[in-house]
């Protein structure tokens, strides 16, 4: 079964399941730095569908206050502040926000080739879940990923 026919099935098994915001980074001299709505989709693992695309997952970020806090690391700092530019954004407190994702050229992958986490191995569409991790069918991939889902 190709790429797009497997993601497809996945899409219309998620309906009813919610989705979460997709975010993109916007500067500007006036409004401030924010991270902006631009979409929604589900999150399946190392992938967001959408209604119409596949996206690769990057960064992964809860809308917050940053107050005032001490930290012991400057990433631990620099990712509250990007908490709260979820949060001036327009997300809600708490609510999820996926910045930095890429769209997957599906049919790249369907033509025999590899576009973000996903490659065609053999005939067959695989996924890596991790960076450092071994391929797996994006069946079971997908079957597992739903089964926590729905």
């Amino acid at each position: 079964m190709s790429a797009s026919a497997l993601l497809e099935q996945a899409r219309t098994a998620l309906a009813g399941v919610r989705k979460e915001g997709l975010g993109e980074e916007r500067h500007s001299r006036f409004r401030g730095d924010r991270i902006v709505r631009v979409g929604e989709a589900w999150h399946v693992g190392v992938l967001l569908l959408t209604d119409d695309a596949a996206l690769a997952t990057a960064e992964v970020l809860r809308a917050a206050d940053a107050g005032r806090r001490g930290y012991t690391a400057e990433s631990a700092r620099e990712r509250a502040v990007r908490r709260e530019w979820a949060l001036r954004g327009g997300f809600g407190e708490g609510e999820v926000a996926h910045v930095g994702w890429s769209v997957i050229d599906v049919d790249a992958v369907d033509a025999g080739g590899s576009s973000g986490p996903l490659s065609m191995i053999d005939g067959v569409p695989h996924v890596r879940w991790s960076a450092s991790g071994a391929f797996m069918p994006l069946e079971a991939y997908l079957r597992d990923q739903l089964s926590l889902l729905t």
